[in-house]
């Protein structure tokens, strides 16, 4: 089991949030951007903190934290327009398309951080086909597919605890930073959970 297969039972979590959105005046599509600007944030907050760049410091702390907003308000988002009554396609496809985006800046700032893009490379990689797998099945007839080793917000909870953790221990294991072992999960996990959910689409069809 993910993490995303989780959403539908922290609904009541959602509310004082939705509730907040709406007394601010935001729209879905809002707050889908805020989220993206500060997976953008961790993005480079992870590039500057790295030890290519710097010292490793309390600003992977920070990425963290932002990395943890950023899938937060990717729950919100569609709660809110659920509650305006405005979900749409167009709101879906945007959605989508700032998280893979977001998925993007994140890595490339993890890899950027280190020094180590052929790690980041086979990362990203991995982790957009794993999202491509879980929205290609809808594009067949079936169901979103969430199902698989690792889904999008266990990868945010990754990156925000390896964030926190590299500040705590900022010494190699084996070469690489926690850091680099991050991106090696990302890269390994990331390529068989895409092959989970393109086997399970695949036995559903006719």
């Amino acid at each position: 089991m993910t993490l995303d297969q989780l959403r539908p039972r922290i609904s009541g979590l959602l509310d004082p949030w939705v509730r907040a959105a709406n007394a601010l005046g935001m729209s879905p599509d809002g707050v889908s951007v805020i989220a993206f600007v500060l997976a953008l944030a961790a993005g480079g907050l992870y590039a500057y903190a790295g030890p290519a760049v710097g010292d490793v410091s309390a600003l992977y702390a920070v990425g963290a934290v932002c990395v943890a907003f950023n899938g937060w308000l990717d729950i919100v988002d569609g709660a809110l327009a659920r509650e305006q009554d405005v979900a749409s396609e167009g709101g879906d496809l945007l959605d989508h398309v700032l998280d893979r985006y977001a998925d993007v800046a994140i890595i490339v700032g993890l890899a950027a951080g280190i020094g180590r893009y052929d790690l980041g490379l086979a990362a990203v990689t991995g982790v957009l086909l794993t999202s491509y797998l879980g929205t290609q099945a809808q594009a067949v007839g079936l169901d979103r597919v969430y199902a698989g080793v690792l889904g999008r917000a266990d990868r945010l909870a990754l990156a925000g605890a390896v964030g926190v953790a590299v500040v705590l221990y900022p010494s190699e294991v084996y070469g690489l930073t926690l850091v680099g072992w991050l991106l090696v999960v990302f890269a390994v996990v990331g390529h068989v959970t895409a092959v989970q959910r393109f086997w399970g689409a695949w036995s559903r069809l006719d």
